[in-house]
């Protein structure tokens, strides 16, 4: 960082019961108190430069006939930046040594304008001093800039932006995050010792975020809204700087205690960072919209935000992966309990955008919907292992999509029995209501043959699968006879048994030694069975 050095003499200021003097043979004839510190210094030395108490000690001097030199005492408690930025000030005034840099840049103006130290007052003040180095030197530099930005932000913040700081600085800064990344010169946080592992022979695109991610959130939202106005910014990049910010804030934040100012301050900036997503779809992933709507929950936030949230979420679920939508909830073991009432609500939510969108392009959005379809199973298959997640919550998810959804039913399946094989004690009805989504004829023969040797499947699904199969055998054979007989061309009758034998028959898997087997049957036996009481 740059820094600026004014004065040659000394430091003479001391403390002596939080009182602040300074060394001198001349007794003090001016008191200025500020907050619970107290300075005594010389008029000689500060009046001739500062407009503001040129004012108070010549209204003093009015009011005391006693004479000039009189000790006057004033109360300076609004002073920006406090009791330190008026002894740089001071200090100035006496001509002692004072290095100013981005660090106390803000504060030691924001004082300076508020003192009066103009040029009307005197020639070479410390205002032109200072409106030079934050010139030349400031907003020359990136990290000036930052840091600047954030003293202000931190310390004097209605007087930087009332000045003119914050604005010519987030200019500034703005102006740098714009600069193609092959002509950043200058260091950020990703080139310092710190970061030795992030070094990379090119600059990132996004080598701006970390840095900024250091702001107060209101100074934050100004570059960000500055740099979406330009439409020169990728999505992609401002949604990483947001996701920068929202990680720092929101996740990594010390914990303390969950004060109610503490989630007030999270829940501002959690709603802040909603608002300054793009709309440009895929410019933030599902897995972090998911995320800020589990921390949205946590903190209370509006309804509002978090409808906007699961909007977000599902105008993208096609795009998403079983990853990014695994978002666990807190849990008072260390066993992983997944947030499946979230993922449910984003589901509804792309269904309810599915209908409305879909009639504008029906292929396009048939094939959103089987992506979303199988997406849906793969995160179930997940989601089954879960032990403390009840069956009504699983079977919701899967009915919230319509059976085109689904051109096969495998992956289903294979949640199904998960779920069943995870939670052997789950009652009749739950497990009924679980299957009665399965579709038999999406099923391929090899999860049919799983499924008839299924002993977690409710029976009277098992049964449905043996007569589907006894169905379809039945069916392969008529098809095949027919093609037998136009292929020799013969007009052959059948006797009286044939139709049952051909078209009738109905199988029956048995089992025998662990394998499957095959055997005729009459088919009546099945459908009595199907249509008789309910099988235990």
């Amino acid at each position: 960082m740059k820094f600026m050095k004014l004065g040659t003499r000394p430091d003479t200021f001391y403390t002596e019961e939080a009182i602040r003097t300074v060394i001198s043979d001349v007794p003090s004839d001016l008191t200025v108190r500020i907050n619970n510190v107290s300075y005594l210094l010389h008029k000689c030395f500060l009046v001739p430069k500062c407009g503001l108490l040129q004012r108070v000690v010549a209204a003093a001097a009015v009011s005391d006939e006693s004479s000039t030199a009189s000790v006057t005492s004033l109360e300076l408690n609004d002073i920006p930046g406090g009791d330190e930025a008026f002894e740089l000030c001071a200090k100035f005034c006496y001509g002692i040594t004072i290095n100013l840099s981005a660090r106390n840049f803000a504060p030691a103006l924001c004082a300076a304008k508020f003192l009066r130290m103009t040029e009307s007052i005197e020639n070479g003040n410390l205002i032109v001093k200072l409106e030079s180095f934050f010139v030349s030197c400031i907003l020359e530099g990136w990290k000036d800039s930052v840091v600047t930005l954030q003293n202000a932000a931190e310390r004097v913040y209605e007087w930087s932006e009332k000045i003119g700081v914050v604005r010519r600085c987030v200019e500034s800064i703005v102006d740098k995050i714009l600069t193609p990344p092959s002509k950043v010169t200058w260091s950020y946080t990703y080139t310092r010792p710190r970061h030795d592992n992030r070094r990379r022979k090119s600059v990132p695109k996004d080598w701006w975020t970390e840095d900024i991610s250091f702001l107060d959130i209101d100074v934050f939202r100004g570059i960000v809204t500055a740099v979406k106005s330009t439409n020169t910014m990728q999505p992609q990049l401002i949604g990483e700087a947001l996701h920068v910010y929202a990680i720092r804030w929101l996740v990594d934040a010390p914990d303390d205690g969950g004060s109610t100012s503490t989630e007030a301050r999270k829940r501002r900036i959690l709603e802040t960072i909603v608002t300054l997503i793009p709309a440009e779809k895929g410019s933030v992933s599902v897995k972090f919209l998911l995320r800020l709507l589990s921390i949205g929950t946590s903190l209370g936030a509006s309804p509002l935000i978090k409808s906007e949230l699961v909007k977000l979420s599902g105008q993208q679920l096609d795009e998403a992966t079983v990853n990014e939508l695994l978002i666990t909830t807190p849990s008072g073991d260390d066993q992983i309990c997944y947030d499946v009432d979230t993922f449910k609500t984003v589901l509804e939510s792309y269904w309810r955008q599915w209908r409305r969108h879909a009639p504008s392009d029906e292929s396009r959005a048939l094939r959103s919907l089987h992506k979303v379809g199988k997406l849906v199973d793969a995160y179930l298959q997940v989601a089954a292992k879960d032990p403390d997640i009840p069956a009504h919550k699983i079977a919701a998810v899967i009915e919230t999509l319509p059976g085109i959804a689904r051109p096969e039913h495998n992956d289903l399946y294979k949640a199904i029995h998960t779920y069943l094989k995870m939670h052997p004690d789950l009652d009749k009805a739950d497990k009924k209501r679980l299957c009665r989504s399965l579709d038999l004829q999406k099923l391929s023969p090899e999860v049919r043959a799983h499924a008839v040797r299924n002993e977690h499947l409710p029976l009277r699904t098992v049964v449905q699968v043996l007569f589907f199969e006894q169905e379809k055998s039945g069916s392969s054979v008529i098809t095949a006879s027919e093609k037998h007989r136009s292929s020799d061309n013969h007009d052959l009758q059948p006797d009286g048994d044939q139709p049952e034998k051909s078209g009738g028959d109905r199988r029956k898997l048995i089992k025998s030694g662990g394998t499957a087997e095959l055997r005729a049957e009459p088919s009546f036996k099945i459908r009595e069975a199907s249509k008789g009481k309910e099988i235990r």
